[in-house]
């Protein structure tokens, strides 16, 4: 069974760019372009991980990882936030929000993927 990731971007060239990638070592995508729809897809799609922008339309990256933090049925989900918001005092707040890992666009590839292969227990 293949593993399912749920991005959660609105820049639609980085979606299409990690849908690739994801695809390519063979998960399963649902995307999510506010806040508001991650957490209903994260409701509905039960992802494993969950690339998680900061800046999303209705609700943040980091409210959006709190409310699935603060979730029952949800907190198992293994989320990176994938940002260009980069500054140490983010990093911290994302981590302390309960994100897996903080990784800042621009992102090497082979970073996202490993870090992903990791979370994944891959």
């Amino acid at each position: 069974m293949s593993k399912r990731v749920l991005i959660a971007e609105d820049e639609p060239n980085i979606v299409a760019s990690l849908e690739f990638l994801l695809k390519q070592i063979g998960c399963e995508i649902r995307t999510a372009v506010t806040g508001e729809d991650a957490l209903k897809a994260a409701s509905e799609f039960r992802p494993d991980l969950m690339l998680l922008d900061v800046m999303l339309p209705l609700r943040s990256g980091f409210e959006v990882c709190q409310t699935v933090r603060a979730s029952a049925a949800l907190d198992r989900i293994k989320i990176i936030m994938l940002t260009a918001k980069g500054r140490e005092t983010e990093v911290a707040k994302g981590l302390a929000l309960g994100a897996d890992a903080y990784i800042t666009k621009p992102f090497a590839t082979r970073e996202l993927l490993d870090t992903v292969k990791r979370l994944l227990g891959e």
